[in-house]
């Protein structure tokens, strides 16, 4: 072998090399839009692609509001088809009674949702224009706050209520280092390495931004055994070792391990309480039947500080799911999420 042969060897190994190292970089770092995200109280992601194929596309469609229709029309955009991930950003207000409400969010869409009739569009709505980093941000009114919109890139679109331009800034300031494997946030930097491995939707933060209601958690009324300054890792993912079914995982990283123990026990027996009353409820609704196999699958376990609640449910729990929700919403309306 001669020393020029050695060399062209040693120069393609090389390069094979750096290019292993990237994609295992890559495969262990947040997925883009989720990486162009501002510094956050919380940060959730769904990568709606897989989704789509859950749920059935023969699905009758619902009623859509006229707004909506009119976006759609102009745009050519149907959110629901044409968005494949989002990404969003939970910003805590100080004042959770003043003008912009308890929490604003900034959101990274990615899919087939840019182009010129979707500019035009901004064109046509905005009330003021303003030219960073070399893109166009569009000022929307909307219900009183101002939402911010740019097409940072050729299927991706930004966007923010964030009472000052800051948020969206930093997201086009971000997508110029999209490239590097773990921009992003710091709050993904300390908590994704725990996000399981193929997760569809992933959410990490202080969930206490938008429910925390007088130091506790409610949803939808209900008083959750949830500490509202504690930090949350949930994620769902496919269950490698069952086909066709979803893994749900909940973390709550306690400030103790005696904390953790008390949460753990509370969880528990919430989750007994709930395998009760829906024991009770007629299975001739598939939503409850899809909440009572849920609810049997779910377990509560507890590991020094952190509390972990999972669960399994199956893909096609999705699609009946859906089905329902849009037999119950005769008038559903879907809104522009990045537009509104």
């Amino acid at each position: 072998m001669t020393r020029r042969t050695r060399r062209t060897l040693f120069v393609v190994a090389a390069i094979l090399a750096v290019l292993a190292l990237a994609v295992f970089l890559r495969s262990k770092a947040p997925p883009e839009a989720a990486r162009l995200l501002p510094e956050a109280d919380g940060v959730l992601y769904v990568n709606l692609r897989p989704v789509h194929s859950f749920i059935k596309k023969d699905l009758k469609a619902s009623p859509r509001d006229p707004d909506y229709q009119a976006f759609v029309d102009a745009t050519g955009i149907d959110w629901e088809k044409d968005l494949d991930e989002a990404a969003i950003a939970l910003h805590r207000m100080p004042d959770a009674s003043g003008p912009n409400g308890p929490v604003a969010y900034s959101m990274v869409l990615e899919g087939k949702i840019t182009g010129p009739k979707l500019r035009q569009w901004l064109e046509t709505n905005a009330a003021q224009r303003e030219t960073y980093g070399g893109k166009t941000v569009y000022s929307i009114p909307s219900d009183g706050r101002t939402l911010r919109v740019c097409q940072i890139g050729y299927d991706m679109v930004a966007t923010s209520n964030y009472p000052t331009p800051e948020m969206i800034h930093s997201m086009i300031d971000r997508h110029r280092t999209a490239a590097l494997p773990f921009a992003g946030s710091s709050l993904l930097e300390q908590y994704y390495s725990e996000v399981p491995l193929l997760a569809l939707a992933w959410g990490v933060g202080k969930i206490g931004a938008p429910f925390n209601q007088s130091g506790a958690v409610s949803v939808l009324g209900w008083q959750l055994p949830l500490q509202a300054d504690s930090t949350y890792i949930a994620s769902v993912a496919p269950e490698l070792s069952l086909a066709g079914m979803l893994r749900l995982r909940l973390v709550e990283i306690a400030p103790s391990e005696d904390a953790a123990e008390q949460q753990a026990a509370s969880l528990g027996t919430l989750v007994n309480l709930a395998r009760d009353v829906t024991g009770l409820l007629s299975t001739t609704q598939s939503a409850n039947g899809g909440l009572k196999e849920l609810l049997k699958t779910a377990q509560v376990t507890r590991k020094r500080d952190r509390v972990v609640v999972t669960a399994t449910l199956a893909t096609s729990a999705l699609s009946q799911f859906a089905a329902d929700e849009r037999s119950n919403n005769g008038t559903g309306s879907q809104a522009a999420p990045a537009t509104r």
